[in-house]
């Protein structure tokens, strides 16, 4: 994954290209360490709106269960070897959320709720 570029540097950028006409885009790419990709659009950002700053992070989808934290410690702590599929079960009944076994795994984790293993006889 790369690492966000610093509004400095894309300050540093735009100076450089407007006092040195005489560069291409490629080798002020290579000058900087940057993608030219990276180049033409901020440049491209620069020309329509004046601003070479980042944009901001667009977020992603927020965790669906976020609001429900007490509801899961409470199942829990009341049956500590419950399946995933009777966790989805009780919440979904309690709050009307609707969430994969996965998401219910990684709550769990996040909340550190270990799940109790019960042992079958043989």
């Amino acid at each position: 994954m790369a690492l966000p570029i610093s509004d400095d540097l894309r300050a540093r950028i735009i100076r450089f290209y407007e006092a040195h006409a005489d560069y291409s885009q490629e080798e002020i790419a290579e000058e900087f360490a940057v993608s030219l990709s990276f180049l033409e659009k901020l440049l491209r950002r620069w020309r329509t709106t004046s601003s070479s700053a980042a944009l901001p992070h667009g977020g992603g989808q927020s965790r669906a269960l976020k609001d429900h934290d007490d509801t899961l410690r409470e199942i829990v702590a009341a049956q500590p070897d419950i399946t995933l599929a009777e966790l989805q079960d009780q919440v979904a009944a309690k709050t009307k959320v609707q969430a994969s076994p996965a998401t219910f795994c990684r709550e769990l984790k996040r909340l550190r709720l270990g799940r109790k293993k019960v042992q079958i006889p043989q």
